[in-house]
């Protein structure tokens, strides 16, 4: 009644009804397979190359692949560190998978620190893997759900922030401390 196919036409109906009931057939599956084919289709990482310099945060739902300098912050759902690669900043992945150099937090559900891997600074995961020969200094903790552990680090950051908004009045406290 709604279809825009001419099959629903009285005349081309009686006349066509075994060429009709084929086409239908083929229509109704397609449709079906166009749909679920949009969400499985995953588009591929960005890949940042060995001769660039990024200054600022990026974040994708997507894998990024890292192979130049970034200076920020990274969120993304697979996020792999290349061997020549550095991230001076904090990277928040599901699965974080490092071959160069990370310097600051690392939060993952799933990290893996392969022999070439060097990190300086703190790793909040669920499942880690740390290969031989693998450089690590910080310390590592392991949650249900780090991804979601912003949350704790940002008040840890806010009475940290309050006394550097009160830095004036506390700066005779700050020199007995």
């Amino acid at each position: 009644m709604f279809s825009k196919s001419k099959i629903n036409e009285p005349g081309p109906r009686a006349g066509d009804s075994s060429s009709s009931s084929e086409t239908p057939k083929p229509s109704a599956p397609s449709g079906k397979e166009y749909k679920p084919a949009a969400p499985k289709a995953k588009p591929p990482a960005s890949i940042l190359s060995a001769d660039l310099h990024v200054t600022g945060n990026l974040k994708t739902s997507g894998d990024i692949q890292i192979e130049g300098q970034v200076d920020g912050d990274i969120r993304a759902h697979l996020l792999t560190v290349g061997e020549g690669a550095t991230v001076k900043g904090e990277c928040i992945a599901d699965d974080v998978v490092v071959n160069g150099r990370i310097v600051g937090r690392v939060r993952g559900l799933k990290v893996r620190l392969t022999s070439t891997a060097r990190v300086e600074g703190d790793i909040i995961h669920k499942t880690i893997a740390i290969e031989s020969g693998a450089h690590f200094e910080g310390s590592v903790q392991r949650q249900d759900d780090p991804l979601q552990s912003s949350g704790s680090g940002k008040p840890m950051q806010k009475p940290g922030a309050k006394a550097d908004g009160a830095s004036a009045n506390n700066s005779n406290s700050g020199q007995p401390s």
